[in-house]
């Protein structure tokens, strides 16, 4: 379950609520008048979680109270109370209780395993969702048994003959196989319909299977609904229902979303011009083609995608398969709930081998700037969120001339990502967000710290130690420029630059940076603003957006004889530099 209770109490000790630290992992109880009734509650909070993730029932918090007031104790004795809650659930579930003595009260913690089986209580079951219990239908209950079993919808026999197949969805797997890279796969093309179909594996006694009559055949089903919104007002600009076989679904997907999709060009340090879309293409194509292959195909649901200028977003129907979360997607070892279905997309080379495509999509998107993609769920759907925008140019150049082990490696983009707003970090601090123990984490820092090839380095006062403190190298923090929030501008003359054009001329647009630096208007964006932040310039147009904005002096923009001061090397003498002096102490 992961969670730090004692971190959390400490929160409520301190004023936070019980009720705003609930999750889909963790219940705060309170014990009536009637100790039965109470066990009675437990039971059915125990099935609740045990039918979802598993968690954690923390006894003797008032939910509604805040601070010291909330701890009201549990006088629950932790053996009748496994053995209660055994004897009223169906089929039995087994819990560990232990007693919890925090600030001198005495708390129950009933921890709750995920179950193989589906747990009721009087002939009702619930499943968590969210912070609270829904009650499962019988559809809801076969479709969690037959997950947690390892049952393959996909596999089973549809009833479809071979010679179903839509004449479109037999060219499109045609042209796919041809682009193969590699030659076995490439000569699957030119076999005969029933052959090729027993190669990609949707094939069983001459039928499709369910996978491979959703791919191949026009069952009528409505795959996917897109919708898009116009970047200015907001206003609905398109709702596609998209039909018609599986593989031909998909495509046209992406190609919708392909053809909506800004692009920006930037020039690599090598020389080479990258046109990198708002939404990069890798993870756009990941997302995608993740939720036609894990999705619930029992569930009657479509696959929503809500797609504006810079972000997408893809609900798929059906919650993770068993031993999957939004803490260890990007980690875990590959699970599918459509094993064949999954085996014959990517055959068709429309997804990665399995296990790799999250991390082709964490990778994409922080090797440009951006924040990884985010996942949630409620048990009955999954989310991908993918947030984007003008590439990140600093970033986008500096990745690019990464060696190749690293410029594709998520674990070394997380820890680069992080240290672009954060001055340093440590293995405890990464662990979250890489999703791996502290220890195999401390491995990847030291790895990036080594002679030669160093992006971090760590910090002199833990140099010695076994856990160490990191920080990007200096020659990282000049090559990223503007891209590292808290960078040392001593060294940098763009702020200096700027300054003086704004002293001769008066003002200063984005077009005017963008000439002077010869970088994107992005970037150019991010100059001005950051000059903003700290009071150096401030607006003084009324056009708040593009690259005719004009900006002028603000509240710290430098005196003549400061800035000669500057210009002499008496960085002391600076706003500028002096926020410098303070950022470097």
């Amino acid at each position: 379950m992961g969670v730090d209770l004692v971190s959390v109490m400490d929160a409520i000790w301190n004023g936070a609520r019980a009720a705003n630290l609930e999750s889909v992992t963790l219940d705060f109880k309170t014990v009536g008048r009637s100790i039965g009734d109470s066990l009675r509650d437990l039971a059915e909070a125990a099935a609740c979680f045990a039918n979802a993730q598993g968690g954690s029932i923390v006894v003797g918090v008032q939910d509604g109270v805040a601070g010291p007031e909330a701890f009201v104790g549990s006088p629950l004795d932790p053996t009748r109370t496994v053995g209660r809650i055994y004897e009223l659930t169906d089929p039995g579930l087994i819990v560990i209780a232990d007693t919890l003595s925090y600030q001198g009260v005495a708390l129950s913690v009933i921890t709750v395993p995920r179950s193989p089986d589906v747990h009721q209580v009087a002939g009702r079951a619930t499943e968590r969702v969210g912070t609270s219990c829904r009650p499962m239908s019988a559809t809801r209950i076969a479709t969690v048994m037959l997950d947690r079993r390892g049952d393959d919808w996909s596999s089973k026999d549809s009833g479809q003959p071979l010679d179903a197949v839509s004449p479109v969805a037999e060219a499109v797997v045609r042209e796919l196989l041809a682009q193969a890279p590699d030659q076995e796969r490439s000569s699957w093309g030119r076999l005969p319909w029933p052959d090729l179909c027993r190669r990609l594996g949707v094939a069983t006694d001459g039928r499709f299977t369910n996978g491979g009559a959703l791919l191949f055949t026009d069952t009528g089903r409505t795959h996917a609904q897109y919708i898009r919104r116009a970047a200015n007002s907001g206003l609905l600009s398109a709702n596609d229902l998209i039909r018609g076989p599986g593989v031909n679904a998909i495509r046209r997907v992406l190609e919708l979303l392909e053809g909506r999709i800004e692009r920006t060009a930037i020039l690599t340090p090598a020389g080479q011009q990258l046109l990198i879309g708002d939404l990069p293409d890798t993870a756009v194509r990941e997302a995608v083609v993740n939720a036609f292959m894990h999705r619930d195909y029992r569930a009657q649901d479509t696959i929503r995608l809500e797609h504006d200028a810079s972000r997408l977003r893809v609900t798929s129907p059906g919650g993770f398969v068993p031993g999957v979360t939004v803490d260890n997607v990007l980690t875990v070892s590959s699970r599918c709930r459509n094993l064949s279905l999954a085996q014959a997309i990517r055959a068709l080379g429309l997804a990665e081998s399995a296990g790799v495509g999250v991390d082709r999509m964490y990778a994409s998107m922080t090797a440009v700037g951006h924040q990884p993609p985010r996942f949630a769920t409620d048990g009955l759907t999954v989310e991908a969120l993918l947030v984007g925008g003008p590439p990140n140019e600093p970033v986008a150049r500096f990745v690019a001339d990464l060696p190749e082990d690293r410029r594709g490696d998520p674990d070394t983009l997380l820890v680069l990502t992080y240290l672009l707003d954060h001055r340093t970090t440590t293995a405890a601090r990464m662990t979250k967000l890489v999703q791996k123990p502290e220890a195999e984490v401390e491995a990847k820092l030291l790895e990036l710290s080594a002679p030669g090839v160093a992006l971090i380095e760590r910090t002199a006062d833990t140099a010695r130690s076994s856990k160490g403190e990191y920080r990007l190298v200096g020659e990282a923090i000049r090559a990223l420029g503007v891209a590292v929030s808290y960078r040392a501008r001593s060294g940098d003359d763009t702020d200096q630059k700027i300054v003086t054009v704004v002293r001769e001329v008066g003002t200063i647009t984005g077009r005017v940076v963008q000439t002077m630096f010869d970088v994107q208007p992005a970037t150019a964006s991010r100059i001005l603003s950051d000059l903003v932040d700290r009071a150096v310039l401030v607006k003084t147009s009324k056009a708040t957006r593009g690259p005719a904005v004009t900006y002028g002096p603000g509240p710290k923009f430098p005196s003549a004889r400061r800035s000669r001061s500057l210009a002499s090397g008496d960085d002391a003498q600076s706003p500028l530099a002096l926020e410098d002096a303070d950022i470097d102490q």
